[in-house]
């Protein structure tokens, strides 16, 4: 692995600088769920300064500007007097904090807070420097504003309560206490901001938790699109598989990309094995869920990059409406629909059935793994069949997880209730999806931890030192969590050992060091 990629895993990021160019999906990782810090450029500073100035002025000449000087939604015919304008913006924060439930994951909250200083700080928002600094001070100190996830249709109600500890209101966990959000504020040297006019708007406007939450789920199907090659590669070795499915010149017959990149590195993680030298003529052709990894897991790895594309460009985008937009020394509000989602939930949709999919040929390798019908070693992977049950019941866990992975991959984005009087007659629903396609990727850490789980006992039956040098130190890093079932015992501290190397990144460091980078 080189300097340049291991200084590039988000957990090795420190510092995340905002204005100069757009957030890469590692500097965004890395201050959602590491905690680095954040600063802003002069650029970002001027354009967001020269937003506000234009806002003042159109308060000033007392233009109608929607959410500035009128209602929202289906009070937009409401003309607000220039002397409310700043009470509607806390009335509109405290209104919208209605969203119910258990409080979204600290991650969560800290990539939503990231995207409201990324989108508002594009500079077509007219919010003062004042209100993204503080945004930025409750990320740099710890401050995670206490949000119900429940009960939005694409934005508005956890962004309100988010927002309600701006202004020292609401609730909050400071350094993992909850308290109240002036209290937050207080011990962290902070004090509570005053909204200015469009503040509440935008912050509770937009596709920011959308975005957010989309961005996680994306993050991790990328790492786990390679992981799930870690595990296929581990699989085939005991179940005595073929590499010629694996040859280039077979993939080459496909235009597919993502199908050829599979298979190399496929070939790269089982490169020096001598179990599949020694089983190479074994059979003449494999199970469909040995052979066709490339296939599958390659239409996978098309559909996350397809999610990424549009994704990545909501993240570069600002979702505000009405948009300031400048001209000159004046401008213009602009209202219209940048608020929406749908673009997001699409590719989050995607997202789901993309991990799903990989999931289903993950399960139908654990199943090969432990079925004596099929692995042609001792049933359920137990040295004394019978009498211990093995991984038996593991395999159900997988398959349960698979099922519920099934009823996710349902799309969300095609759904919609009317609001607001009906004058938000479709809504996008891509909260949902995002929400969806988070938690399924945190399902299929769990599968492909099973698989590898799995098939590191099964090559226990051989000698693990004969498995690829790529493969037998994961094995040898599973088995410093997770020793050698002997007999049935307690597994799911086993389980969550390999979880935790699948979710920290850990295997797949392992394997790049050796295999070098693998293909997304």
């Amino acid at each position: 692995m080189s300097l340049a990629h291991i200084e590039s895993r988000p957990s090795k990021i420190s510092e995340v600088q905002l204005g100069e160019s757009d957030i890469s999906i590692e500097q965004f990782i890395a201050v959602a769920r590491h905690g680095a810090q954040i600063k802003f450029s002069s650029v970002y500073r001027e354009r967001v300064l020269n937003s506000r100035r234009l806002v003042d002025l159109f308060l000033s000449q007392n233009r109608l500007v929607y959410g500035v000087t009128s209602g929202f939604g289906a009070n937009s015919t409401r003309v607000i007097s220039p002397d409310d304008a700043e009470q509607l913006q806390r009335n509109i924060v405290r209104s919208h904090a209605v969203s119910v439930g258990e409080p979204l994951p600290r991650e969560v909250v800290r990539a939503t807070l990231l995207m409201m200083l990324i989108s508002l700080g594009k500079g077509y928002s007219g919010v003062s420097l004042e209100l993204l600094q503080q945004i930025a001070g409750l990320l740099n100190n710890d401050i995670t504003p206490f949000a119900p996830g429940d009960g939005s249709v694409g934005y508005l109600a956890p962004e309100a309560h988010m927002a309600l500890v701006l202004i020292g209101e609401g609730e909050a966990f400071y350094r993992g206490e909850r308290m109240r959000g002036a209290e937050a504020l207080e011990r962290a040297g902070l004090k509570p901001h005053s909204l200015r006019c469009k503040e509440g708007l935008s912050l509770t406007n937009g596709t920011t938790s959308v975005t957010a939450i989309g961005m996680l789920a994306l993050y991790n199907a990328l790492e786990l699109s390679k992981v799930a090659d870690i595990a296929a590669s581990m699989s085939l070795q005991p179940l005595k598989a073929t590499t010629r499915s694996l040859d280039a010149r077979y993939h080459s017959v496909k235009k597919h990309e993502d199908q050829r990149n599979t298979a190399d590195n496929i070939r790269r993680l089982l490169a020096g094995s001598a179990l599949c030298e020694r089983f190479a003529d074994y059979r003449l052709q494999d199970a469909y869920s040995l052979r066709g990894i490339a296939q599958v897991h390659g239409a996978s790895k098309r559909a996350i990059k397809n999610a990424y594309d549009s994704i990545l460009d909501e993240v570069g985008s600002c979702g505000d409406n009405p948009v300031i937009h400048p001209d000159g020394e004046d401008g213009i509000a602009i209202s219209g629909a940048n608020f929406d989602g749908t673009f997001v939930g699409i590719g989050c949709d995607l997202l789901c059935i993309a991990m799903t999919t990989l999931a289903k040929i993950s399960e139908r390798r654990t199943d090969r793994l432990v079925n004596p019908y099929f692995s042609e070693l001792p049933a359920f992977l137990a040295k004394d069949p019978g009498l211990n049950s093995g991984y038996m019941i593991i395999q159900y866990t997988a398959a349960g997880l698979l099922g519920e992975m099934r009823t996710l991959a349902q799309p969300a984005s095609v759904d919609s209730v009317p609001t607001s009087g009906n004058q938000e007659d479709p809504v996008s629903f891509a909260y949902h999806a995002a929400r969806k396609a988070y938690t399924t990727s945190q399902k299929l850490q769990h599968v492909l931890a099973i698989e590898l789980l799995t098939a590191a006992q099964a090559l226990d039956f051989f000698d693990p030192a004969d498995a690829s040098p790529a493969t037998a130190a994961v094995y040898a890093r599973i088995r410093q969590v997770a020793p050698t079932a002997e007999g049935d015992r307690f597994f799911y501290p086993d389980m969550m050992g390999v979880h935790r190397l699948v979710e920290q990144g850990d295997l797949l460091s392992i394997v790049e060091n050796i295999a070098g980078t693998l293909h997304s």
